[in-house]
C-alpha cells in the first residue's frame, strides 16, 4: 500500500531548479448557494463592486500524520507559509490580478526557495456575489518548482475556504449554504455554512462552518497505484471572516478544518489511517 493523502498533494519540499515561466490554470468548481434565514431587517442585498487595490497576508498551514496497521506514525505536514498578496485592476472586469510579495515559512528551506517568487503573478475571477470560478498562478522566471508548488496549493486552499454572498437581501443573523465540490484523490462534497453576525455598510463579518463528506465509498491513490476502501471519513471546522463586499480577499480572519479518516485495501487486510488539520488566516498589514 503507498502512502497517500486524502488531498492528493505532494507535502515534500525539495530545492530544485527554476522552471520555464507558464501559467498555471487550477479547476474551480462550481458553488451553488441557497439562503436559509435572511436575517433581521435593515436588509439589502451584497454586491462585490470592486475597486482600488488591496493589500493582505495569507497564512496557511496543514497538519497531516498517517499510520499503516501497526507501523510508526508518519508526518507528512507542510510548514506554515505566509504570502503578502496585492489585488489590482479591479475596475473594469471580473479578473482580479494578484502580486506574490516576499513569501516567508517556518521551514527556512522553503523561505530560501521562495525568494526567487517575489513578484510572481495570479488572478481570480470572481461573480459579482463573490464566488471564485477561476484561479491561474503565473510564477516569474526564476521560481523553483518546490516554491511553485506551496504558492498554488495555499492559493488552492484559501479558494476553497472563501464564501460567497447569496443573490438576495439580507441582515444581521442571515444563514445560507454554500455548495461545491472539492477535487482530489477523493471527490468531497463541501457545504459550508455561513452566518452574517455583523454588518456596517458593505463590511461584513461572517461565521463559518465547514462539512465535507465523500461522494463516493472508494479513494483513488495517486500513480495509479490502485483504490482503497473509505471505512470511515469526517472533516469538519469552523472560522470567521470579515470581509469588505468592494474587495475580493477578506480583511481578516481564520478557518480551521479537521477530522479523520480511515482506509482499507480492497482484501482488508491493510489499514490506513489519518489525521489532518488545515488552516487558513487572513490579516491586513
Amino acid at each position: 500500500m503507498t502512502a497517500c493523502t486524502s488531498s492528493g498533494e505532494d507535502t515534500s519540499v525539495t530545492a530544485t531548479s527554476p522552471s520555464p515561466t507558464s501559467g498555471v490554470s487550477l479547476p474551480v468548481t462550481p458553488v451553488t448557494t441557497t439562503l436559509l434565514d435572511p436575517g433581521a431587517e435593515p436588509r439589502s442585498t451584497v454586491t462585490a463592486v470592486r475597486s482600488g487595490d488591496q493589500t493582505v497576508q495569507l497564512s496557511t498551514r496543514s497538519a497531516v500524520t498517517q499510520q499503516i496497521d501497526d507501523q510508526a506514525v508518519q508526518d507528512f505536514s507542510t510548514p506554515e507559509l505566509t504570502l503578502p498578496l496585492t489585488a489590482t485592476d479591479m475596475d473594469s472586469s471580473d479578473t482580479v490580478n494578484l502580486r506574490v510579495g516576499k513569501a516567508t515559512s517556518a521551514d527556512q528551506r522553503l523561505t530560501d526557495a521562495l525568494a526567487p517568487a517575489e513578484g510572481s503573478a495570479a488572478s481570480l475571477t470572481m461573480t459579482d456575489t463573490g464566488a471564485i470560478t477561476a484561479l491561474t498562478i503565473t510564477p516569474s522566471d526564476e521560481t523553483q518548482d518546490s516554491a511553485r508548488a506551496a504558492i498554488e496549493q495555499a492559493l488552492n486552499q484559501a479558494v476553497y475556504r472563501s464564501v460567497s454572498y447569496p443573490d438576495a437581501e439580507i441582515g444581521v443573523g442571515a444563514v445560507w449554504t454554500v455548495e461545491q465540490q472539492v477535487i482530489s484523490g477523493v471527490t468531497l462534497n463541501q457545504v459550508t455554512t455561513a452566518t452574517l453576525r455583523s454588518r456596517d455598510g458593505d463590511r461584513l463579518t461572517i461565521d463559518l462552518r465547514i462539512d465535507q463528506t465523500p461522494e463516493s465509498t472508494t479513494l483513488e491513490l495517486p500513480d495509479d497505484a490502485g483504490s482503497l476502501a473509505i471505512d470511515s471519513y469526517t472533516m469538519t471546522g469552523t472560522g470567521t471572516l470579515e470581509v469588505d463586499a468592494g474587495k475580493p480577499l477578506p480583511l481578516s480572519g481564520e478557518v480551521t478544518v479537521g477530522g479523520k479518516q480511515q482506509y482499507s485495501d480492497p482484501e482488508g487486510s491493510t489499514v490506513l489511517r489519518q489525521d489532518i488539520s488545515d488552516t487558513v488566516r487572513w490579516t491586513t498589514p
